[in-house]
């Protein structure tokens, strides 16, 4: 399964913007997209109390399941159960709507 990518658009200081443009010039990358894709891993894969703090939000918000968030936060099922009852977070048991269930079964296809 692919995922769906998105556009995103920012604003970035003259320095920032000099060196993003500069990225296929190294040889190292061959799109800004690419660096800048590689670089979001590259903190995430390192902060795991970001991973975590956006995986709890997500799960929240209603954004993602329970089995998602776990993935997100690379934790098992259980220690993401505790983590969200720790953050006083309620545990969904199953889609609210149809409409989540619609949007979470997307990601079966």
């Amino acid at each position: 399964m692919t995922a769906k990518s998105e556009t995103l658009s920012f604003t970035v200081p003259k320095t920032l913007r000099l060196e993003l443009g500069a990225i296929t010039e190294t040889g190292y990358y061959d799109s800004v997209s690419e660096f800048l894709r590689d670089a979001m891993r590259t903190i995430l894969s390192s902060r795991k109390d970001l991973r975590i703090a956006i995986a709890t939000v997500l799960y929240d918000k209603g954004e993602i399941s329970l089995g998602k968030a776990s993935e997100i936060a690379d934790v098992d099922y259980e220690e993401m159960k505790n983590i969200l009852s720790r953050k006083n977070i309620k545990l969904k048991r199953g889609p609210e709507s149809v409409e989540i269930l619609k949007k979470e079964s997307k990601y079966l296809d």
